[in-house]
């Protein structure tokens, strides 16, 4: 329960154009003066004046000679009207946003192949800039619009983004699919009978998905021997090495957990893979937000360079 004790109703019929008026009277002594600082008609600021005295059950100002006075009430209320109006000026205002001021706590989803792509860029990148920083990175899985509306993170970084009228996305990268093989092994494959006779490492998730790759080979009836199936990207390499086994992924993990191993263009097309940043529209406008995407764009984009110049 609220400890704060609401005004009276009618109160809150006061707004800003009354304060204004009101302080611009209480400080011109006349209400033709305030009229000529304002911009208004006599009968604007007079208006204005009347509607005040009555939510407040005070005259607010008198006659006094040939100008007026204002009450003990008006001058009263001088200081609280003057704060009143400078919050509301900061109420339409944006905050300023300096990095170096930042205490943030990021939290995003992602699995480990994106994880590991790009999360240690960005967090080298955010504290170099930042007060402080706290990461925490949660499993993707299949990632839902739910995970950004509840807050459980605040990006997900995804090949497949939600879809949902609240949920905004902005392309990262595009990579290719390539061979992954072991070269002191085997050679590449250079057909497609030569591809689909070898085994394969691919990754199957827990909850029964397949890499989009897979469902790509299942849309144009190739089939292939799978002889292995991990949970994650982060067990092929070592189901690769020592073996003679393939396996078809994005070539940006030849820069992560399966460098040193053999890589091969596909002995077919495929099309590209892409990586999304996901985050709700509550947060499009917020600078602070703002700041963290373009920093992950940035790592992005210094990743596919160096990858493919």
């Amino acid at each position: 329960m609220s400890d704060l004790n609401p005004p009276p109703a009618h109160l809150l019929d006061i707004d800003g154009r009354m304060l204004r008026t009101f302080l611009a009277v209480l400080e011109a002594g006349s209400v033709t003066a305030a009229a000529d600082r304002l911009g208004l008609t006599q009968s604007a600021v007079s208006h204005a004046l009347e509607r005040l005295r009555e939510l407040l059950g005070d005259p607010l100002f008198v006659k006094s000679g040939r100008g007026i006075a204002a009450t003990a009430r008006a001058e009263a209320l001088a200081g609280p009207a003057r704060q009143l109006l400078e919050d509301l000026g900061r109420l339409g205002r944006r905050p300023q946003f300096t990095a170096e001021d930042t205490e943030l706590v990021l939290t995003v989803a992602a699995n480990d192949f994106q994880r590991d792509l790009l999360l240690p860029s960005l967090q080298r990148r955010l504290s170099a800039r930042a007060r402080s920083l706290r990461l925490i990175i949660i499993p993707s899985r299949a990632p839902t619009a739910e995970m950004l509306r509840d807050g459980r993170c605040d990006l997900i970084i995804t090949p497949r983004p939600p879809d949902g009228s609240d949920i905004l996305q902005k392309r990262l990268l595009a990579d290719r699919y390539v061979c992954f093989f072991d070269p002191r092994q085997r050679g590449a494959p250079t057909t497609l009978e030569d591809y689909l006779a070898a085994r394969h490492v691919t990754v199957a998730y827990e909850d029964g998905r397949r890499l989009e790759f897979d469902e790509l080979l299942e849309s144009r009836g190739l089939s292939r021997v799978i002889g292995v199936a991990v949970p994650n990207f982060g067990g092929i390499a070592s189901f690769l090495r020592g073996t003679d086994m393939l396996s078809s992924l994005p070539s940006l993990l030849g820069q992560g957990p399966l460098g040193g191993l053999g890589i091969a263009p596909l002995p077919f097309s495929a099309p590209e893979v892409s990586m999304y940043a996901v985050w709700h529209r509550r947060h499009h406008d917020d600078a602070a937000h703002a700041w963290v995407r373009a920093q992950l764009q940035e790592v992005a984009n210094e990743i596919t360079g160096a990858a493919h110049p």
